[in-house]
């Protein structure tokens, strides 16, 4: 199973912002300065992780983004659900566009249904507050303020 990009940086994202001291504002240029990614592609992440109600954006001059709830409160099941588009682990899981001649009489699809589901309920049992129990090493990486 492999997450998009977008997953992946609404991850990075969030983790970044959760450890902000003090919940200070995060700005896009040092996300993406500190991760190597551009902020074109941050853009369109940071506004759709506002949109889900993840972060909190903060207009104007001095303005910035925000985790818009406490990181206990972020599971990472959830955000990937809603960050990831496509859930067809194989061409089967396609009801629109899949064909395989298999279908009528195959048990990969159950094994992979069944496969999928273990991999969401074990995502479910974290939040972005576990992600961030090293929070002074992940601080140290970022080159953040210790808090």
């Amino acid at each position: 199973m492999n997450l998009t990009r977008f997953s992946d940086y609404s991850l990075r994202i969030l983790l970044y912002v959760a450890l902000q001291p003090d919940n200070e504002l995060s700005n896009i240029e040092s996300i993406s300065r500190v991760y190597r990614i551009s902020n074109h592609h941050l853009v369109k992440v940071v506004h759709e992780l506002g949109k889900l109600g993840y972060l909190k954006t903060v207009r104007g001059r001095s303005g910035g983004i925000r985790l818009a709830k406490p990181p206990e409160e972020i599971c990472i099941g959830e955000v990937i659900r809603h960050t990831e588009d496509n859930w067809n682990l194989v061409e089967c899981f396609d009801e629109e566009n899949g064909f395989c001649i298999l279908n009528p009489m195959c048990r990969l699809k159950g094994v992979f249904s069944e496969a999928l589901r273990a991999y969401l309920e074990v995502l479910d049992k974290y939040t972005l507050a576990d992600m961030i129990v090293n929070r002074q090493a992940l601080q140290k990486q970022f080159e953040l303020p210790l808090s």
